[in-house]
């Protein structure tokens, strides 16, 4: 089956037409609590967590090494979730992240803002005027973060393969639309080459996870690229030697037959801490 991912505007009945998809498709819902109960298996709190989701960081938090490390674990959860199998993946840059799998049902569920305001309002008992507030801060704060981390248009409909809208339909007629639109994503030639994508993006991003996570080897803008069981390392080093170390650790990861540099030195390369 495909992966889902579902963006969301704020009182559009995304979250509701995710656990009505859950119910049709077998897939496990993978929301803010499964991703962030992942963040945390990599040693992400809360604290951490709270200053990036969702929303554009402000200025000391983008200036800090937190902002790097939320962004490399938020890849890694993301892939790790998807390739347990078949998942409906709520907000939080999946779009993005998964963006050319050939089998990714990505789906943008939206609404009229002023039945969105209706919505915001019961939900949180308040006046339709701090509803709407609340709903320009969230569209605010989600625009901003998939610009900030993925360079994308989250307003833009032509970033999402199917877009919903919940003033027309519920949550429930919206989940079998999509449905049917899976149906149509998830031919068996697709689900193959998505597997096997998402098997490259994974290693890669394990490669990442134990040359910069694990080891500590000062590589910058590190990316590793997998071609298979083949690594291609990206990114600057200040010396040869962490280049060395690099490649060594790289093969040290399951899965991993072969690796390549084309990791450049720069002397004095620095980062802000």
């Amino acid at each position: 089956m495909a992966i889902i991912t579902i963006a969301r505007e704020l009182g559009a009945l995304g979250e509701e037409l995710a656990k009505e998809l859950v119910g049709l498709t077998g897939a496990r819902l993978r929301d803010r609590d499964d991703i962030e109960a992942g963040l945390a298996r990599h040693g992400l709190g809360p604290a951490k967590i709270v200053k990036f989701d969702e929303k554009k960081p402000g200025l000391w938090a983008s200036l800090s090494q937190e902002r790097d490390d939320y962004l490399h674990y938020l890849k890694l959860v993301m892939l790790e979730a998807a390739s347990e199998g078949p998942s409906v993946i709520v907000g939080r840059g999946a779009v993005a992240i998964l963006k050319g799998l050939p089998n990714l049902a990505s789906i943008k569920v939206t609404s009229p803002l002023g039945l969105r305001a209706k919505r915001i309002a019961a939900q949180f008992g308040c006046d339709e005027r701090r509803a709407l507030q609340l709903i320009e801060r969230s569209d605010h704060e989600k625009t901003g973060f998939h610009k900030y981390f993925f360079s994308v248009d989250w307003q833009d409909p032509r970033q999402f393969g199917l877009v919903v809208n919940t003033g027309i339909l519920d949550a429930k007629e919206a989940a079998k639309v999509v449905a049917s639109y899976i149906s149509l994503v998830s031919t068996p030639e697709a689900e193959a080459r998505g597997t096997t994508r998402l098997a490259e993006l994974l290693l890669g991003q394990r490669v990442v996870t134990e040359v910069v996570y694990g080891r500590r080897i000062a590589v910058h803008f590190l990316e590793a690229e997998a071609r298979g069981s083949r690594i291609v390392l990206h990114g600057v080093a200040n010396t040869q030697l962490a280049i060395d170390e690099a490649v060594q650790a790289a093969r040290t990861v399951e899965g991993v037959s072969e690796v390549e540099s084309t990791i450049q030195v720069v002397q004095e390369f620095s980062v802000m801490p």
